[in-house]
């Protein structure tokens, strides 16, 4: 009879280090587990912290643009019906030459007493269509930065 006591004491020791082991098993898992779905919240939590703020540098960009296009078309506009003109500044050498440049009469200057010229409305059309193309890309320039210093966060 003691044989069999010995044997069934050791399988009742070895039943319960087995179920302590299984035991065990589980609640790493499920510690496993719930770290594993806390980061995936964690990430798509940024995940949506970055599109949002991905979709708002767009929405500024596109506004920004928008209010540009708005700003060269009014000038634009100044300059075909020829209620605002373009002017340069004759150079010291030219001022005497003339040129075959017409100097503007009756101006008002910020720089009194200079010698200056008006463009051609053609000539600053272009200039306007040129700044423009030079604003936009400024524009799209701080728009690609912000994405990138997004992206880095």
């Amino acid at each position: 009879m003691g044989g069999i006591g010995a044997w069934l004491w050791q399988a009742n020791a070895y039943e319960t280090l087995l179920a302590k082991q299984a035991e065990t098993y589980v609640t790493e898992r499920e510690a496993a587990a719930v770290a594993v779905l806390d980061q995936l919240q964690q990430d798509q939590e940024r995940r949506r912290a970055l599109e949002d703020r991905l979709q708002a540098d767009e929405k500024t960009k596109h506004k920004e643009l928008r209010d540009a296009q708005k700003a060269r078309d009014r000038l634009r506009d100044r300059l075909a019906t020829a209620d605002l003109r373009l002017s340069v500044l004759l150079a010291a050498t030219a001022q005497g030459s003339g040129g075959g440049v017409s100097a503007a009469t009756g101006t008002c200057d910020v720089v009194h007493g200079t010698a200056r010229a008006e463009l051609d409305p053609a000539h600053a059309q272009r200039i306007v269509a040129i700044t423009g193309d030079g604003d936009d890309g400024l524009i799209a320039l701080r728009a690609c930065q912000a994405y990138v210093r997004d992206i880095g966060r």
